[in-house]
């Protein structure tokens, strides 16, 4: 099995996140966003040419939800909530992660590189900031729910881009984005340096 990851690719980050929840062993294959030899590959590895891509015989994968979603089935269900109910609040968490927070990701970009904290922050970022913040604050525990799982991996990386810009949250929220950034699992996605 490999997984194909892209360089300051927060979606491949968090695939390689979910696949260790699972317990899959990976190959990872990196390629560099800023090449377009790197970017010709991935167009043959791919059908979207976008990573992650997740490579099983002549199978692609290639969607960070899709992965993920393969992932929690290869591990008899390690990355969702047992309750039904449980599992949906945390598959619309996924979801809303992968569809929304647009002005976020335009205006406070992922970096592996010191960053200026933002010092104006704009309506739209105001209010995509109060979303995370009420996600943020329906933690359990030190994860989202029991155990640490699909969730975690997708809001991980933010809870990192919203402190690398030094972006408000409340008490309750911070406390959930230091128990992600203390997660051994995160800090070793950063350090993959993809």
């Amino acid at each position: 099995m490999k997984l194909v990851v892209g360089t300051l690719s927060t979606w491949s980050l968090r695939a390689w996140i979910c696949s260790q929840l699972a317990g899959a062993e990976v190959e990872l294959q990196g390629i560099d966003l800023q090449s377009e030899s790197d970017k010709a590959e991935l167009r043959q590895l791919s059908p979207t040419g976008l990573v992650p891509a997740l490579l099983i015989g002549d199978i692609v994968v290639h969607d960070s939800l899709a992965i993920a979603e393969y992932f929690n089935d290869f591990s008899d269900g390690a990355l969702y909530p047992l309750s039904a109910l449980e599992k949906a609040v945390a598959r619309s968490l996924c979801a809303e992660l992968h569809a929304g927070f647009v002005t976020l990701r335009q205006q406070c970009p992922f970096s592996l590189q010191p960053v200026t904290p933002l010092t104006e922050i704009s309506s739209d970022l105001r209010h995509e900031l109060n979303r995370v913040d009420e996600i943020f604050c329906q933690v359990k525990g030190p994860f989202m729910f029991d155990s640490p799982g699909a969730v975690d991996a997708f809001y991980g990386i933010l809870a990192y881009r919203i402190a690398d810009y030094d972006l408000p949250l409340s008490d309750k929220a911070k406390h959930y984005q230091q128990a992600l950034l203390a997660w051994p699992l995160l800090q070793q996605a950063i350090a993959l340096r993809y």
